[in-house]
């Protein structure tokens, strides 16, 4: 008598692979396996590895010029709600019309506090927003922000006031001082914005909201061990 090795089945993790990265098709290897562990479906990485590459769902992307700088890091907080930072994103509607994404972020969780999506937004428009946010969170020490007018109008200043929260200016020109939320804008982007034709204001807000919620509660982040900003959250409160 010979034993005979029985070849685990791949296929019910290919038909999951699949939809995955139809309904994600710029998440790759890492995220999806983080995904399929969670559903329980595997637990090697190797192997969703291979099946990944047998099914021929690398993403591609384009090679860049890489440019030499000095790399500055970032302090990062010690516990949710103790820095946020926020910055604007732009695109466009079916239409060509254009409109802004405020984007916030909590440095610490990576959790996307809050997106304001119009076609204008000033300093009291800003500043209401974050009393919305103050509803359901609490606010944080500092807020990470760039020099735009909006933010250094006369109402985010009463505002940081009177909720006692320090505003930090980063350095005109150097984006890199707000390293977490230009992370999140990067992301946001490619994983939304260029995944998606928006017909109207309202359309654009839908989209991003079911977006957010995805990227809170679904989606693996490998800075926080590829587990959700919210579930890391909860873990660490």
């Amino acid at each position: 008598m010979h034993y005979k090795p029985v070849k685990s089945s791949d296929q019910a993790i290919e038909i999951r692979l699949k939809q995955l990265g139809e309904q994600y098709p710029r998440y790759g290897y890492l995220l999806l396996h983080a995904m399929l562990k969670a559903e329980g479906l595997v637990i090697n990485r190797k192997r969703t590895y291979r099946i990944y590459t047998e099914l021929g769902m690398q993403v591609r992307t384009k090679k860049r010029k890489k440019l030499v700088r000095p790399r500055v890091l970032m302090a990062v907080p010690g516990r949710p709600n103790e820095r946020w930072s926020l910055d604007f994103v732009s695109d466009q509607l079916s239409n060509g019309r254009r409109f802004r994404v405020l984007n916030i972020v909590d440095d610490y969780s990576r959790t996307c506090v809050g997106q304001l999506v119009d076609t204008l937004i000033s300093g009291e428009r800003l500043a209401h927003f974050l009393d919305e946010i103050h509803l359901a969170r609490s606010l944080p020490e500092t807020i990470v922000l760039d020099n735009g007018p909006e933010l250094t109008s006369k109402a985010m200043f009463l505002w940081s006031r009177s909720n006692k929260v320090k505003l930090h200016f980063i350095q005109p020109g150097k984006p890199t001082q707000n390293a977490f939320v230009e992370s999140f804008n990067g992301r946001f982007r490619d994983l939304c914005l260029n995944q998606n034709y928006f017909t109207s204001l309202d359309d654009a807000r839908s989209i991003i909201d079911h977006w957010r919620d995805h990227y809170n509660r679904v989606k693996p982040h490998s800075s926080l061990g590829y587990q959700p900003p919210v579930l890391f959250e909860e873990q660490v409160a």
